[in-house]
């Protein structure tokens, strides 16, 4: 089953997929392709499961119960677009060849999160091909457009909305088995996402009448603009810990040794000293306390010879679970403090729900995670970053974001960057996960 795993995720790295804000520069025959391939890859799923698309590209499955009137249904996710390979990248094997080397599987999607997908697929193949059948329903919901808002996500949402599907456990990519979780932790630590932060894009635009170099007027555009980011710089949001991090930490602290375990023991208690201490561990650690500002793109003049008439930044946040995308834009326009600023929002989405870490449903995640990594911790998480799976917050109240693969913080950085790769051994244990939790649940 692994090598067939491992050649199923290399082919299905072949494929282009690569989901973009304009749908008409998107190479749909990737997309098509693929479908294709995967129907070829798992005939079990195909002709056992009900099956349909939603969205633009997206499948959604249903795996019917034996027991009728059954509660417990269950959706597994994951998403079969990509992030764009950036041409000046220095990728150690073809981001697009899926190539098995050194003990992983390299290329664009193998952890994000194609591997995910395949994982369940075959999961769901093995325990057909054996004849299981789970007693409730279970679904299986693919988006191919996560990386650029989800909206085949959604609309598989609005579909089990009409008929009237209320999830059990929802569970999608997100947290994962970490390596070098926390500063002191040793052992690696499976985070279970219980919420995800949102997310607020906007342009800062500034605009002056342009003209030539040699004569710059003061406190132009691109003056205006450059104020404007060193003040956003210099003012970082407030922090505050949520109670769910604080009880990763404490869970962390078991851990430790020292004054570190002392204070982090207490961090349910201790909950504002330990906001302002932790960003000082790192970048990392302060985006677990505040909304996150990023300037990820500039633009001025098209000319080294000409003022800009227009100048750009783009600004992403990640707005910390509690707070707001109306309380962000009421911050950032006190920071800046320039009525000749235009701010446009281009994106936004509010943070998710948080899903109960002591209830049923995590303690099943955590009983099959000790099953599959016994040698792990199992601590609640606040994702950084945002995925399908916020769209079912309106069905649901336990969707936890997990992919069961093991990552170091080295693989970790390679998530939208060159170098992208899984490890063959987590793969098999990705399965193992998947088809454990799928007999759990009867």
């Amino acid at each position: 089953m692994t090598q067939r795993a491992a050649q199923n995720l290399s082919t299905l790295i072949g494929f282009r997929t690569v989901s973009l804000p304009d749908w008409q520069l998107v190479e749909q025959a990737e997309f098509d392709a693929q479908r294709l391939a995967l129907e070829k890859m798992y005939p079990l799923t195909h002709s056992s499961l009900e099956r349909e698309r939603v969205g633009r590209n997206g499948l959604l499955f249903r795996w019917p119960g034996s027991r009728s009137g059954a509660s417990r249904t269950l959706v597994l996710m994951a998403h079969l677009d990509v992030v764009p390979v950036d041409p000046d990248d220095s990728w150690q094997y073809p981001a697009f060849a899926g190539v098995q080397a050194e003990g992983y599987l390299w290329g664009r999607g193998a952890l994000d999160d194609k591997g995910s997908a395949v994982a369940i697929f075959e999961a769901v193949e093995s325990l057909l091909a054996q004849g299981f059948r789970p007693d409730s329903d279970v679904y299986l919901s693919f988006g191919a457009d996560e990386e650029v808002g989800g909206e085949d996500a959604a609309a598989a949402v609005e579909l089990l909305a009409e008929r009237g599907v209320q999830p059990w456990l929802v569970v999608d990519e997100g947290g994962a088995v970490a390596g070098q979780a926390f500063p002191g932790v040793s052992r690696d630590a499976a985070m279970i996402g219980v919420a995800e932060k949102g997310v607020l894009n906007v342009a800062l635009r500034f605009k002056d009448p342009g003209g030539h170099s040699s004569t710059p007027p003061q406190g132009g555009a691109t003056a205006r603009l450059a104020r404007a980011i060193t003040r956003l710089d210099r003012h970082p949001f407030p922090v505050e810990l949520h109670p769910e991090s604080a009880k990763m930490l404490e869970l962390f602290a078991a851990e430790m040794s020292g004054a570190a375990r002392g204070l982090l023991s207490r961090a349910r208690r201790l909950r504002w000293p330990l906001a302002r201490l932790l960003p000082f561990f790192g970048p990392e650690a302060s985006a677990v306390v505040r909304t996150t500002t990023a300037v990820t793109q500039l633009s001025g003049s098209k000319a080294a010879n000409a003022l800009a008439a227009n100048a750009s930044a783009t600004v992403n946040f990640r707005i910390a679970v509690g707070s707001s995308v109306t309380e962000t834009l009421r911050r950032l326009r006190r920071i800046i403090n320039d009525s000749s600023v235009q701010i446009e929002v281009l994106e936004s989405a509010e943070p998710s729900q948080v899903s109960a870490s002591d209830g049923e449903q995590f303690n099943l995640l955590r009983e099959t995670v000790h099953e599959v990594f016994p040698d792990v911790l199992v601590a609640p998480y606040l994702v950084m970053a945002m995925t399908d799976s916020r769209h079912f917050d309106r069905l649901s109240k336990s969707v936890f974001r997990f992919a069961p693969f093991r990552m170091s913080a080295q693989e970790r950085s390679a998530l939208h960057a060159a170098n992208e790769r899984i490890s063959l051994d987590t793969l098999a244990e990705g399965v193992r996960f998947y088809r454990t939790l799928l007999g759990k649940l009867g």
